[in-house]
């Protein structure tokens, strides 16, 4: 795809790997900062809510700003959003620093897609969605663990600085192999929130949320339930999240050819896929190498709908593709928080970890069923 791809990527992979950078360090930052763990664990939710707002309103504000000048904007936000957590002398500096650098996950999202489909060689946009989407996978599966390690054996504070250093990284990137966008056409701030509001549009967006709910149901429980019944020690259940994050990136990858070629029946087929592997992983979890096989192809499976959720969102929109695919991360937002949700609320009331991939199982049901629907009322051009 060329440079241009792996500056997209690596920005994602920087976003993608704040977000949840907090989770394996709530008793650290608890203790340092004299708060609660669940308190500490409100860091992810306002940071969750910081892109479910934050993404529209700096599309919005900089939808009439040349797209590289606003990529490069967006992460110079991120970048000293980080140094600032970094630097908090105490909890609501850093909760004040989480939100704004959340300003810029959506929104930053939102245009690097816009930008993928436009500088990628026809015919191959979802394949340019898959990499880029590659890095937040990649943030999500080993960055994170990765950050947790590192400030477990120093502090807290340098995971958010080497984060920042990333970015800086990125900055460059998007800045030397990124070129002049001038041509790409200028949206119109009506016709895209009309675009938004279009029923195959909200649709799309539902259908996102939900498919990533059966992802986040199983993957935000994905350690206990390889420690608790599958038996693994922690240091291999650490190698599985490696062979899972290889998994991701080939469904990815897998998941981004397809939709070029059929895009509703992708998704649809993707779901169905994670719904009977989420059957299948509720019965194969306590047994050891059963479970490793099935979580694996699990992962190839669930990722691979990503790119396609995203391209649906922008092809409903027409030529206005731009707030849908920024108000589309949101929904990605709401379906892991969605899933995390359930997954728990699954576990609280003693309905065991197998049951957990049984509810993946049924949601995705859901949104295959609702890609279906799509595919019958909008989705003629894909089928």
């Amino acid at each position: 795809m060329g440079s241009w791809m792996i500056a997209l990527a690596a920005g994602a992979f920087c976003i993608g790997m704040t977000e949840f950078l907090p989770m394996g360090l709530l008793p650290d930052i608890a203790h340092d900062l004299d708060v609660s763990i669940p308190a500490t664990g409100n860091l992810v939710t306002v940071y969750a809510l910081g892109v479910v707002i934050g993404g529209p309103l700096m599309v919005a504000l900089t939808i009439n700003r040349p797209r590289k000048a606003t990529l490069l904007g967006l992460m110079a936000i991120f970048t000293l959003g980080n140094m600032l957590c970094a630097l908090a002398p105490n909890y609501l500096t850093l909760a004040a620093a989480r939100i704004f650098t959340a300003l810029s996950h959506g929104s930053f999202f939102g245009i690097a897609a816009v930008v993928a489909l436009y500088l990628a060689p026809p015919g191959q946009g979802n394949r340019a969605l898959a990499l880029m989407f590659t890095g937040l996978t990649m943030a999500n599966v080993l960055g994170v663990p990765l950050g947790t390690l590192l400030g477990q054996e120093t502090s807290w504070r340098i995971p958010f600085w080497t984060v920042s250093v990333c970015g800086a990284v990125a900055l460059y990137a998007i800045w030397r192999f990124i070129h002049d966008l001038s041509a790409m056409p200028r949206p119109d701030i009506r016709r895209e929130m009309r675009a938004v509001l279009k029923p195959s549009v909200l649709l799309a967006m539902a259908i996102t949320a939900i498919g990533f709910a059966g992802v986040f149901t199983i993957f935000t429980y994905i350690t206990p339930i390889l420690e608790d019944m599958a038996g693994l020690s922690p240091r291999n259940v650490s190698a599985m999240l490696v062979a899972m994050g290889i998994a991701a990136t080939i469904g990815l990858n897998i998941g981004g050819k397809m939709a070029d070629w059929k895009l509703l029946p992708t998704i649809a087929i993707s779901l169905t896929g994670m719904a009977l592997l989420g059957m299948l992983f509720a019965w194969s979890m306590q047994f050891t190498l059963a479970a490793v096989l099935t979580a694996f192809a699990w992962g190839m499976v669930s990722f691979a709908v990503g790119p396609g959720l995203q391209t649906n969102a922008m092809a409903q929109a027409g030529d206005s593709p731009l707030m849908a695919s920024t108000v589309n991360q949101s929904a990605f937002n709401l379906g892991n928080a969605g899933g995390a949700f359930l997954g728990g609320a699954v576990i609280h009331f003693g309905f065991g970890l197998p049951a957990v991939a049984l509810a993946s199982a049924a949601v995705a049901v859901c949104g295959a069923l609702l890609t279906v629907y799509s595919m019958r009322h909008y989705g003629k051009k894909n089928l």
